[in-house]
């Protein structure tokens, strides 16, 4: 993959857009393609009667998250490996509740598979949005619309039929919910933490931001390359289990929201101009809650950060898809 050099970190060396490959030996491979033909029709099934039936019917949540549990039994997503950061083991039921992510915060997760979507929703059963490069206001999506935005096609900027919000309007209309966030704007291979939309900055200074790290056992169900849903379903499908790492932080205050709300006033005006203004880029006290909030996730899912955007993958995308070619 050395045609690819050119989208590797230089600070870090990471490459972060490359697809993740499991070798598989002749009888492997057999094995392997068994287990796929005997899954798919099952998967396809369970997953087309939940979205287009299930999912609608006027029933409790709870059954909602068994119907998710189910159709992550099915390429078995049996184990969950959930911890707190700082928690011993074995502790998490005397947590307080202001310990998890509640209804009225935040999970600012990484972004790496369609899986993500999924294991959210089967927890904590959120309001999905959308993060788009530059751009402080959020799309709503529906579970189906935040599966599908992990292959979907790279972009730099929101579309423009998009209907974008602020997160503090959907934090009013939904104040029993969590609110789902993947800052990262896109898919990686979850071997870095990409740069972040300012979307989170738009959080009010009194609601708790969790970051969540997702990380996978293999890691070739990550979804870095827009469209190989092929390829994502044999690694899926075709082998017996895939282990899911979930690590969740401290809450995170957005401290700017903060002086620009008022507890500051040395620059309280300028900062308030700026916010009201809209501007995509983010002020200095803004960075500094995004790089607090990022080193977190990158803490949790022991990798490093990088200067690789959107524009970068968008750039490696096209080269990797004309190589194919």
């Amino acid at each position: 993959m050395e045609k690819f050099s050119q989208f590797r970190d230089r600070a870090t060396g990471i490459s972060p857009f490359l697809p993740v490959t499991t070798p598989l030996s002749a009888v492997s491979i057999l094995t392997h393609t068994l287990l796929f033909i005997f899954r798919l029709p099952f998967f396809i099934a369970y997953a087309a009667s939940y979205f287009m039936l299930f999912h609608h019917l006027p029933l409790p949540v709870v059954a909602r998250k068994m119907a998710l549990w189910g159709l992550m039994a099915i390429p078995g997503i049996w184990w969950v490996d959930l911890q707190l950061d700082g928690v011993k083991r074995g502790t998490l039921s005397d947590q307080p509740l202001q310990r998890f992510p509640h209804p009225g915060s935040i999970i600012a997760a990484n972004f790496s598979s369609p899986i993500d979507a999924v294991y959210l929703a089967a927890i904590f059963d959120p309001i999905f949005t959308v993060s788009y490069p530059g751009e402080r206001r959020v799309q709503r999506v529906s579970l189906f619309g935040a599966i599908m935005q992990a292959l979907s096609p790279v972009r730099t900027t929101a579309p423009p039929d998009a209907k974008l919000v602020d997160i503090e309007d959907l934090l009013e209309a939904y104040p029993d919910r969590v609110i789902a966030v993947f800052p990262e704007c896109g898919t990686s291979n979850g071997k870095a933490i990409l740069p972040f939309s300012p979307s989170l900055v738009e959080t009010p200074s009194d609601v708790a931001m969790f970051p969540v790290s997702i990380r996978y056992t293999p890691s070739d169900v990550t979804t870095p390359v827009p469209g190989l849903w092929l390829g994502f379903l044999w690694n899926l499908l075709s082998r017996p289990t895939t282990c899911i790492r979930v690590r969740i932080a401290e809450s995170q205050m957005n401290t700017a929201a903060a002086k620009v709300n008022g507890a500051h006033t040395s620059n309280g005006s300028s900062e308030l101009k700026y916010r009201k203004e809209g501007s995509p880029d983010a002020s200095a006290d803004e960075q500094r809650v995004l790089d607090r909030v990022g080193e977190a996730l990158a803490r949790l899912s022991r990798v490093k950060r990088v200067g690789l955007t959107m524009k970068d993958k968008a750039a490696f995308v096209n080269a990797y898809n004309t190589k194919k070619s």
